[in-house]
This record gives C-alpha cells, structure tokens and sequence, in this order.
C-alpha cells in the first residue's frame, strides 16, 4: 500500500526554525518573570499567528529572530529596547514591509540607529531552565 504524499511545509527553513523553537514556549508559562501569564498568553498567540502568516514574507524581507522575538540576554523583557517587534505589544500583525511590521493602530520597526539586538525568548527561556 502506497502512502499519500505527505504536504511540504509552506514555510522557508529560516521561518520553519521559528515555529519549532517558539513551539516548545508553552503559552501558559511566561518566560520572563515580568511578563504576566495574560500579556505572554496574547505574546505567544500573536507570535504563532505571525510566524505561520508572514513568516515567509520575513524570511524574504531579510527579518531576523532577534528583530522579530528579541529580549535582553540577561533581563528579559524588563528591557523593552531590546524587545523584538513582535514581542513588545501581544497584538497580531497586519502585515509586513521592509522595515516595519503594522499592527491594528501602531507600527513596529527594524533598524533603528543605536538600537540594541537581544537574543530570541527561547534562548532566554533556555538559559533560564539551566540555572
């Protein structure tokens, strides 16, 4: 018997990498200690939706990890300007561009001179878990 061609992911390595990490941040247990369960809750929604809808587009874009899901190697997301875009409001995205990502009635953006690069929030839940 002959099994059914198994559907291809639709989505680029890069982005495919995302999903897995983001997957394994349980949307119940807020990774960093100063996040409430009900801001990660929306967070990881949010960062769900987008990797599945515009993933590829921020593949394409030229997007990071650490510009998209980005916090502060050391204190999370106490440090909003190390923050990626996506992790900053909770809220799901419109759409993607070059250098910004449109939310319901703000923008997030890349880019930005002198702005610091956190490492991806699996890292830092990761890290968290070893110690």
């Amino acid at each position: 018997m002959l099994l059914p061609d198994l559907a291809s992911d639709p989505l680029p390595p890069q982005a495919a990498e995302w999903r897995k990490a983001f997957s394994i941040l349980r949307p119940t247990s807020p990774p960093c200690r100063y996040v409430s369960a009900n801001d990660w809750a929306n967070i990881h929604e949010a960062c769900s939706d987008f990797i599945e809808r515009l993933g590829a587009e921020a593949v394409r874009l030229g997007w990071t990890a650490p510009e998209l899901f980005g916090v502060h190697p050391e204190h999370g997301t106490l440090r909003v300007d190390w923050c990626g875009v996506m992790i900053t409001g909770g809220h799901k995205a419109i759409s993607i561009e070059s250098n910004r990502i449109l939310f319901d009635n703000v923008s997030g953006y890349r880019n930005i001179p002198g702005a610091p690069t956190g490492i991806p929030i699996w890292e830092f839940a990761a890290r968290g878990q070893k110690t």
